[in-house]
């Protein structure tokens, strides 16, 4: 099987090493299990799509099984994980013709569609973390932090820094993540706009809840847990379905963070990030629209000619 090669995509894979290690430490093989099926599942649907149009496959699709496979609680079936891959990479990404061509984040897709599928299953597949066993994760259902400050009680900031608590595999330790968001940003792979305006507009559309104290308005620390900064790096980040000029970079992201608030705040499911990328999704090409539109020349007036930075004008 030939790859068709692609440095960016290998640097997110670099970005997320730290956080698969620290996973493995606070889940033991089940992380190691949950990869190996979701690659194994993922790789396999991209190439019989790409078979068929004498295509290579993507290295873009070990970064979509990679972020794929750590967004899901650590006891979740491992045939739950095979469904959503196969679902992410054939409807997310290969009905569109490939690389490139899809609209959708593939891997925040397959995230929403298991979410909404099997909901009950993944609400009790949240556990306490142990070490290097197959079993160290059975041991008991924990509620997570967010489930926590929706119920009145608080949660240590330092337990959320250092990932010592129950979510989601990937969620793990906000200092990694701010580490690979950083490297991400020097090596310019991803975009450092997006994710400055995803956490501004959430960060702000949260105070305002909070000031405004609208009843289930969550703390600040919320936005410590859960995905969300998570999501703000890695999945928002996405080239393909975010938008391609940078002044749009701005509004979709803070589209993005507001939106996930919202959801957290007002909707019945704890989680906002994935519907609020996908919600940006959709709209990403009409901010680029938008932006283009603003950048076009005025038309001169009738008396006179258009001053030389006009006529010079048109889009990006």
């Amino acid at each position: 099987m030939k790859f068709l090669k692609q440095p960016m995509m290998r640097k997110v894979l670099i970005a997320l090493a730290p956080i698969y290690l620290f996973s493995i430490w606070m889940y033991g093989l089940r992380t190691v299990a949950a990869a190996a099926v979701v690659f194994v599942f993922g790789i396999g649907t991209e190439w019989l799509f790409e078979r068929t149009r004498a295509g290579k496959v993507s290295e873009a699709v070990l970064v979509t099984c990679a972020l794929y496979a750590i967004a899901f609680p650590p006891a979740t079936p491992l045939w739950i994980l095979a469904v959503g891959i196969v679902f992410a990479v054939a409807m997310a990404k290969g009905v569109y013709g490939g690389f490139g061509r899809n609209i959708f984040n593939p891997a925040i897709a397959g995230r929403a569609f298991v979410y909404i599928s099997f909901a009950v299953v993944l609400s009790r597949a949240y556990t306490e973390f142990g070490n290097f066993g197959i079993g160290a994760a059975d041991a008991l259902s924990s509620a997570t932090p967010l489930a926590i400050m929706r119920a009145g009680g608080e949660v240590p900031i330092g337990r959320l820094l250092l990932g010592l608590r129950t979510g989601a595999i990937g969620e793990g330790m906000v200092l990694l993540i701010v580490l690979a968001a950083v490297y991400l940003m020097v090596t310019k792979t991803a975009s450092w706009r997006i994710i400055l305006a995803t956490v501004l507009g959430g960060t702000l559309t949260n105070a305002l809840l909070l000031v405004l104290r609208v009843p289930r308005a969550l703390p600040m620390e919320s936005l410590l847990a859960g995905s969300f900064l998570f999501m703000a790096v890695f999945m928002a980040t996405d080239p393909v379905s975010a938008p391609k000029r940078q002044p749009s970079h701005y509004a979709y992201g803070a589209l993005i963070g507001v939106t996930a608030v919202l959801i957290r705040t007002f909707s019945a499911f704890p989680e906002g990030t994935s519907f609020a990328i996908l919600f940006g999704n959709t709209f990403a090409s009409l901010i680029d629209i938008a932006v283009d539109s603003l950048k076009k020349p005025s038309r001169p007036s009738a008396g006179g000619s258009a001053a030389p930075s006009e006529t010079k004008g048109g889009t990006q």
